[in-house]
């Protein structure tokens, strides 16, 4: 058992953001001392686990709730599904700004050069957890709900027109 200060270093936040996370019902202490000491247990510690993965993905704290719960698939998936959302807009207003910066430079070579690709596409989903079969169904969800938008994303990437065609086939497949 750990109480909100060891919780706190142990994983490198503050001991507010710990008190907040109770505060928006995420993290509840497993038990509370007479002397008010809130105590974290293993349960507590994995829920607190799922809660930083899921701010790491930029997911806001007050959509936590329904996929640390796991009761709404549908809610689950429409959370999901709208932080790719988000996040493909930033990334597209990102390489929109990269753009207006280097033809500022006078030099649109550097856009080849730090641009998301699908190597570093796959690398950051294999960092964030993903396997190979969950990425299989992450672009078969993509494709089934939205596929002009998988298609965007995938020239996105550089990847040239007849793998995009593989890509998509493979993801139609069960």
């Amino acid at each position: 058992m750990l109480t909100v200060t060891q919780l706190a270093r142990k994983y490198d936040i503050s001991r507010t953001t710990i008190l907040y996370y109770e505060r928006e019902g995420l993290l509840m202490p497993h038990i509370r001392s007479e002397n008010g000491y809130r105590w974290y247990g293993q349960t507590e510690i994995k829920r607190l686990e799922a809660i930083m993965a899921y701010r790491a993905f930029g997911i806001p704290v007050s959509n936590i709730a329904p996929l640390l719960n796991r009761e709404d698939d549908r809610e689950q998936e429409r959370i999901l599904r709208d932080q790719l959302m988000a996040l493909e807009h930033e990334i597209q207003k990102l390489r929109h700004q990269q753009k207006a910066i280097v033809l500022l430079l006078k030099q649109p070579s550097l856009l080849e050069q730090n641009m998301v690709n699908k190597d570093r596409w796959v690398e950051i989903m294999k960092a964030a957890g993903f396997s190979e079969d969950d990425m299989k169904s992450w672009h078969q969800h993509f494709e089934k709900m939205e596929p002009e938008a998988h298609q965007e994303f995938l020239e996105s990437l550089s990847i040239d027109k007849e793998e995009i065609d593989k890509i998509r086939v493979w993801s139609r497949q069960p």
